[in-house]
């Protein structure tokens, strides 16, 4: 944990990752349309179980690589081989299998979630709020898979591009927190925060982008003497391009918010947003109980995922490190504890993603597998059960 670089680093990996939790369209889609009692805590143990990832798989594969002498250079480990050599080297072809399947099912997943956010956006944001603002559902419907096939094809192009001029994974993920890290303050004051106006929100993530970038390409120029794929992607340079973005953003923001009221109306949330008929969305429901809609219930949840949210984000970004100092070097049994907590923390947040929706959904299940619908009876008990349940609430 002494490791200077390492700290810088994790400083580049943890800027980057709040920007792609905080930007991804992907995550606010899921969110709304998750139930409301079920999001924020949802999103919590979602981020515990996503953690054992990177946690995991540096402790064993990683360090499994340096043990077992897997000759990788720098630009191997750059463009994401080292997982799959060792496990290569530790289970032979069926340990790359696996990580072939993971990988599939990872970057499919994943890709898919990208385009139909990405859909979304231009469907609802742009097509529909600039352009045509009376666009019918079987419009938007046909906006958002055209919009589907083509950003597949600007990635899968995207991806082309950066291989052939020589860009690794590793750099494009330090440079993900310079690319998107300046709209991080932004968008969680604007969420968060009635007094920040949009076009402070607009300038501090534009001015943050343009600082950052001015800030990683000069730390560039400086160390290696020019600007290049190589002296761009040195750890200095993305360290700078990340904290600038994040922090001149949040300066940005803070100010707007002082000298620059705007007394938000939440309730526009409510009254001002309306569903579009002809998208297969127009008889929506919101998900969950009655009560969960209620403003009450909302700030609740609000306070109860500030409290714990920051609790976590302390305690893995600043807690867990800082208490990891005092051992140095890590001694055999050391590791072997470091080890034993990643082992089980993997195995922990296997089973709760497997056996929790199977648990939740177990007489959904039943009923599909048994073909036995839901009675009449059965349907006017849940609907008594949910007049009682918001009346007591």
């Amino acid at each position: 944990m002494m490791s200077l670089p390492g700290v810088l680093f994790g400083i580049i990996n943890i800027v980057g990752n709040f920007g792609t939790v905080f930007v991804d369209q992907s995550y606010w889609q899921s969110a709304i349309a998750a139930s409301p009692g079920s999001a924020h805590k949802g999103y919590l143990l979602g981020g515990l179980v996503w953690f054992t990832i990177p946690f995991a798989l540096a402790t064993s594969l990683g360090l499994a690589g340096n043990a077992l002498n897997v000759a990788l250079s720098s630009n191997d480990a750059g463009t994401g081989l080292v997982p799959p050599a060792s496990a290569t080297a530790l289970m032979g072809s069926g340990g790359g299998i696996l990580m072939i399947i993971m990988l599939f099912m990872a970057i499919t997943s994943t890709g898919s979630a990208e385009c139909i956010a990405v859909a979304s956006l231009w469907a609802y944001d742009v097509y529909r709020q600039y352009i045509n603002k009376n666009a019918t559902g079987a419009q938007i419907l046909m906006h958002s898979r055209i919009v589907v096939c083509v950003w597949a094809l600007v990635m899968a192009c995207s991806s082309l591009i950066l291989n052939a001029i020589g860009v690794g994974l590793g750099w494009v993920y330090n440079f993900m927190g310079i690319c998107i890290g300046s709209a991080v303050v932004p968008i969680a004051m604007v969420v968060l925060n009635k007094d920040l106006g949009p076009k402070t929100a607009i300038v501090a993530a534009i001015t943050g982008f343009v600082c950052a970038v001015i800030a990683w390409l000069a730390q560039a120029a400086a160390q290696g003497g020019g600007i290049s794929v190589a002296t761009t992607g040195l750890l200095y340079a993305q360290l700078a391009g990340n904290c600038v973005a994040i922090g001149s953003s949040g300066i940005i923001c803070l100010i707007g918010s002082i000298f620059a009221l705007q007394g938000f109306d939440w309730d526009i949330m409510v009254k001002g947003i309306s569903l579009v008929g002809g998208d297969g969305g127009e008889n929506a429901n919101t998900l969950g109980s009655d009560y969960e809609r209620r403003p009450e219930f909302l700030l609740e949840a609000r306070a109860w995922i500030m409290k714990y949210g920051v609790t976590w984000t302390a305690f893995l970004t600043i807690g867990w490190p800082t208490l990891s100092i005092p051992f140095g070097v890590f001694g055999k049994s050391t590791y072997q504890i470091w080890a034993s907590i990643a082992l089980c923390w993997g195995w922990t947040a296997g089973i709760t993603i497997i056996v929790l929706p199977l648990y939740e959904n177990l007489k959904t299940i039943c009923r599909v597998v048994t073909c036995n619908p839901m009675s009449a009876e059965e349907i006017t008990a849940k609907q008594s059960a949910t007049a009682t349940e918001t009346a007591t609430a």
